[in-house]
């Protein structure tokens, strides 16, 4: 079913198996609203069955029906959404995925080293993987981590498992790790003068993170983390930790800086999959999918200066840090295609 849209259709098998148990299955009657315009929720929909109605300011502006080439493409996925999406037909069905996760699975597989057992720590149950790996995309210490530095974070995630009762981190003690939990829960507590047992702070459960302050700053441990019951435990170590956090040596543009450098002689390069190119793409952008570039690499001149893009930038900075590695004079589109001009006329009625 997810081979039917774009980018999927161009996903290795286990990349699709990991994004379809993340995939929810959806229908809706006939009225309901299943966007708004303006709003900015990082979901995708994928229209299976069924005719949806997008409307700009109370207007229809156009109808999207299954089976149709507007359709193989996420409904209105620019944010803010330029549309709002109702229902005209008696009922549809449709796909509905996180963005974000979608993003990170479409970027490991087009980069072309994701695999599967590698991410799910080789021996853990495939959908608890997922789990704990959905979550922490989500949560605000993540988004600190560059997107070109995701996949070394997962590679280099390691596996601990803990006993109910064990202590994982003690306050006052140097900091070496950041924790992710996995599975079970953990709580927090803070030594103080007058409890020496300890205040209770948090509970922390599957994907919440924690121990990365005293690896920033450099100070003692304030808070002495124990599980509350058996659990996995990932961990990242303090040298990774800090590497990983360190935005790579990219220079990020916006759409208005990029339009300059193009205009001046400069090349887009547009990493997305041949389906997501027709779609919408920049006027005399060339179109290498992240997943060939290693081999079209030498085809480009070292002496003029590309701006690599993609519908969100995650895909492009991946491939413009490995460009950069190989010495190409490369700039980033921030915040990607699907924020501008060029993604917004695609999804304006024909």
């Amino acid at each position: 079913m997810l081979r039917r849209f774009t980018p999927l259709n161009g996903m290795r098998p286990e990349a699709l198996v990991a994004l379809a148990r993340r995939t929810r299955r959806l229908q809706a009657p006939k009225g309901r609203l299943l966007f708004s315009e303006g709003e900015e929720h990082k979901r995708t929909y994928y229209l299976l069955s069924g005719t949806v109605e997008l409307l700009a300011e109370g207007e229809v502006v156009t109808l999207v029906g299954s089976g149709t080439p507007k359709s193989k493409v996420p409904l209105a996925h620019a944010l803010p959404r330029p549309y709002s999406a109702v229902v005209v037909s008696d009922r549809i069905e449709y796909l509905l995925i996180d963005s974000e996760f979608l993003d990170v699975v479409v970027t490991w597989d087009q980069t072309g080293s994701y695999k599967v057992t590698e991410l799910q720590g080789i021996e853990e149950d495939a959908a608890g993987a997922d789990d704990w790996m959905t979550a922490l995309l989500r949560t605000r210490a993540f988004h600190k981590v560059p997107p070109a530095n995701i996949q070394a974070v997962f590679m280099r995630l390691e596996r601990v498992e803990h006993r109910a009762g064990d202590i994982v981190i003690k306050q006052g003690e140097e900091g070496e790790y950041f924790y992710v939990v996995a599975n079970g829960r953990c709580a927090v507590t803070r030594e103080t003068p007058l409890t020496r047992s300890g205040v209770r702070l948090a509970e922390l459960t599957m994907g919440d993170t924690f121990g990365e302050e005293a690896l920033i700053s450099d100070a003692p441990r304030n808070a002495t983390v124990s599980m509350l019951t058996d659990g996995s435990l990932m961990r990242l170590s303090k040298k990774d930790f800090r590497q990983l956090l360190h935005e790579p040596l990219l220079n990020w543009i916006d759409y208005a800086q990029a339009r300059q450098v193009t205009s001046s002689g400069g090349q887009w390069i547009d990493v997305r999959l041949p389906a997501e190119f027709e779609h919408y793409h920049a006027d005399d952008a060339l179109n290498i999918p992240a997943h060939s570039l290693r081999l079209k690499m030498k085809s480009l001149d070292r002496n003029r200066r590309y701006v690599v893009c993609c519908d969100t930038g995650r895909r492009s900075s991946a491939c413009a840090y490995l460009l950069s590695e190989r010495g190409f004079d490369v700039s980033v589109l921030r915040d990607g295609l699907g924020t501008t001009e060029i993604a917004l006329k695609a999804l304006a009625p024909q």
